[in-house]
Order: structure tokens, then C-alpha cells, then sequence
């Protein structure tokens, strides 16, 4: 009887006694590696482990991420995509800057953003400064100071200096109005992409006709709502320079913001001037807001409402309308939350107000004559040269605490 040779293969034995998940971490060479890098395949152990096997490898691959994200987002999602640009910049400017500082053998994860971080933004996740870990809100609070994240923001140009807001027309009830082409501007030449950019930029026009004043109030409009016109438009162009022209970002915010700047929307004031109008706007911005640049911003902005004003009705109902949907959005937001919380009942009271006074001053304002609106837009242009002359914004009287001693009210308020 022959004896039977028998074969030992050490391949398979291997295999089965030392699986690759038991194959040492290629980084620490102290635990056993249970993943693979998707980019070079090199094993490792731990999240740290990963983030330093190589810098190159693991930035450019979550700057890759980043990308394909932004190109799968839907077109409609700004909000989204306007974070990720910035978020983008932001790594990639710091990735620069960490690969001068790794002959210093800093630590590898104090320049970027942790991997929770950037997975809660790739899945379209709202990040905020309070979720930031101790490291990245330090590198965000120096990346603001350094003005780097503002560089990054692409300025806004108010649609009021755009040349289509000189040609806004309106019906006779003073709602949008569809014009055809002229036949005589049918030859030439018409970039229609920019056109288009720029009609859209126009805040729409009501969709219902405006009612005459007379039917919302059963007393004579004040001569003194011009006055009160001019406090609710320097709020309107106030807010939107601070949003950046996008109040849609931050509906309740932007909605307190314009009350915060306005007498007459948020504490109820009656100003019986130009001046005493234009005081309060620019006291409140250079107390409340003056980290916004102060007397130079509220000047800015006084030359945006005399804008405004010498562009006619038709932009100034457009101003109203959009101002009017910047409330109604913040009433939808904060109806949506605990209408319980303290406090919650009196902005819900003083947005509604604040609606109702929009609403009758758009009315008014369509039954003006132009001339009106030159003549406003010349005082209010003498009264900024007046307080530069001045060197200075006065201190102005409390208007809220004015309203109860008149027994007259200019704005009566709609059942």
C-alpha cells in the first residue's frame, strides 16, 4: 500500500488565518486596519488615521465630493449652492495654507473642517455657528476678520439702479402690465439673456388691482404720508443692502430688521418732516447698526430712496409690494413656529400692522400725481447735504412716544 502524499498550500492557509480585515494600519502600524481609503487603497484604522495618511489624498477627494454634490443639486436650490461655493473657497483657501504649515507638524485636522461637518453640508443639512466644534468656529472668526469671507460674496446691485427699473409701467389699476415690442426697437439688436436677467430683478407689481383710498379709509389722506413714504423706503433699501438683495435667506429676520429701522412700521411714529424722518433712519443706523458702516452706509442708502422717488409711482408700488411680501413672509414663518413662546403674540400684532400700513400707502401712492415724487425726491436730496453739512446725525426725538398724545391718525387701520 503506497503511502499518500498530502500538499499543504500555504496560500490558502494564509488567507483563511490572516484576513486582509486583520492586516495592520499602514499609518499607526498598531491596529488592524478595518478600511480602505477609496483613492489609493492604503488601509488604516481610525477616522484620524485616515485624515493623515495623505493630506493630498483626503482634501482633494471631499473637494471632489463637494463638487459632484453641487452638480447633482437641483437648479432651484440657491440657497444650497450659494453655502457650497462658499464653503468651497473657504477649504480650498485654507488647504493652501495648511501645506506651508505641515513642516511645522501642526495637527492635522486644525485648519479644515471636520468630516461631520462636511457630511451634514453634503446632505444638504443646515450648518450653523453653534454647531461648529471649538476649532472651526475659531477658524471662521479668523476668516472673517482677515475679510476673506467677504470676498468671497459677490456684491448685490440693487435692481433700482438696473436700466430696466427706468422703464417699470404699470396697468391703470396698478398691476403688472405686459407690453409688446416696440416696432421701431424690432431691428435692433437685443440681448435678450440680459433682458431677461434684469426684468426678473424688478420686484412683480401687485396681482390684484388696488382699491381707491377712499374705500379704505373714510377720512382725508394726510399730506404728511410723503413723510412717512420716504421712513418706509429708507427701511426697504436698508434691509436689502444688509441681505445682500436676498431677504428670502432669512424671512422673519429681514421683516424685524425693517421694523427695527422704521418709526412708522415698528413703533408706530407719525414724523411731521423730512428731517425728523431721516434723523430716526439714521440714528438707528448708527447706533443699532453702526458695525454696518455707520453715518457713511445710512447716506448710502438715503441715495437709494431719492432713487427710488425720482424713478415714478410705478417703481415706488413695486418698493411697497416687495416690502409687503417681506412681512407676509415673516408672519408665514413665524406662524409655522410655537406661537406659544413669549413674545411671539406682539411681533405677530406689529407685522400685521406693519402690512396693513404697506398695503394703504401702496393705494395712496398710485393715485399721486409724478410730479409729487420729484418734488419728494429733491427735498429729501437737500436734507442729506444738510446733515452732512452738519457733520452728523442729532439725536432725535422718541417718535413711538408720540403717537399716543395726536389724536389724529394718519394711517387708519383696515378691518
Amino acid at each position: 500500500m503506497s503511502d499518500t502524499i498530502l500538499t499543504f498550500d500555504k496560500s490558502s492557509s494564509s488567507s483563511s488565518l490572516n484576513p486582509p480585515s486583520r492586516t495592520v494600519c499602514h499609518v499607526c502600524q498598531k491596529q488592524f486596519s478595518q478600511y480602505t481609503c477609496p483613492r489609493c487603497n492604503s488601509r488604516y484604522c481610525s477616522l484620524k488615521c485616515y485624515q493623515s495618511h495623505s493630506r493630498g489624498c483626503t482634501e482633494s477627494f471631499m473637494r471632489e465630493n463637494v463638487v459632484d454634490e453641487m452638480r447633482q443639486m437641483q437648479p432651484d436650490d440657491e440657497t444650497k449652492r450659494k453655502m457650497l461655493e462658499i464653503l468651497k473657497r473657504l477649504h480650498s483657501e485654507e488647504e493652501s495654507d495648511s501645506i506651508e504649515e505641515e513642516t511645522d507638524s501642526m495637527e492635522e485636522d486644525e485648519s479644515t473642517l471636520s468630516e461631520e461637518t462636511i457630511q451634514k453640508i453634503l446632505s444638504g443639512a443646515q450648518v450653523s455657528f453653534d454647531d461648529l466644534s471649538a476649532k472651526e468656529k475659531k477658524l471662521f472668526q479668523r476668516t472673517m476678520a482677515s475679510g476673506t469671507l467677504s470676498k468671497m460674496i459677490e456684491p448685490w446691485d440693487p435692481w433700482w439702479l438696473k436700466p430696466s427699473a427706468r422703464t417699470i409701467c404699470l396697468s391703470q389699476q396698478g398691476t403688472q402690465l405686459v407690453q409688446p415690442l416696440d416696432k421701431h426697437d424690432a431691428s435692433a439688436p437685443v440681448d435678450h439673456d440680459l433682458e431677461s436677467s434684469e426684468s426678473t430683478e424688478i420686484p412683480p407689481a401687485p396681482d390684484t388691482p388696488l382699491p381707491p383710498v377712499s374705500k379704505l379709509s373714510s377720512t382725508e389722506p394726510s399730506p404728511l404720508l410723503v413723510i412717512h413714504l420716504v421712513d418706509m423706503l429708507f427701511s426697504y433699501c436698508f434691509t436689502l443692502r444688509l441681505y445682500n438683495g436676498d431677504w428670502q435667506s432669512d424671512t422673519l429676520g429681514s421683516a424685524m430688521m425693517a421694523l427695527s429701522v422704521s418709526a412708522v412700521l415698528g413703533r408706530g411714529g407719525q414724523p411731521e418732516t423730512v428731517k425728523e424722518a431721516v434723523s430716526y433712519c439714521l440714528e438707528q443706523t448708527c447706533t443699532s447698526y453702526k458695525q454696518m458702516g455707520g453715518l457713511q452706509f445710512g447716506l448710502a442708502v438715503i441715495d437709494d430712496v431719492i432713487t427710488l422717488l425720482s424713478l415714478g409711482g410705478s417703481a415706488l408700488i413695486c418698493s411697497l409690494c416687495d416690502i409687503q411680501r417681506m412681512i407676509q413672509a415673516g408672519e408665514r414663518e413665524l406662524k409655522s413656529e410655537n406661537t406659544k413662546k413669549s413674545g411671539r403674540v406682539e411681533i405677530r400684532r406689529k407685522l400685521k400692522l406693519a402690512e396693513r400700513k404697506i398695503y394703504f400707502m401702496m393705494c395712496w401712492v398710485h393715485e399721486q400725481p409724478g410730479e409729487t415724487w420729484s418734488s419728494a425726491a429733491a427735498i429729501l436730496k437737500e436734507e442729506k447735504l444738510s446733515c452732512i453739512d452738519h457733520g452728523g446725525v442729532k439725536s432725535s426725538a422718541k417718535l413711538g412716544d408720540k403717537t399716543e398724545s395726536r389724536s389724529k391718525v394718519l394711517i387708519e387701520e383696515m378691518e
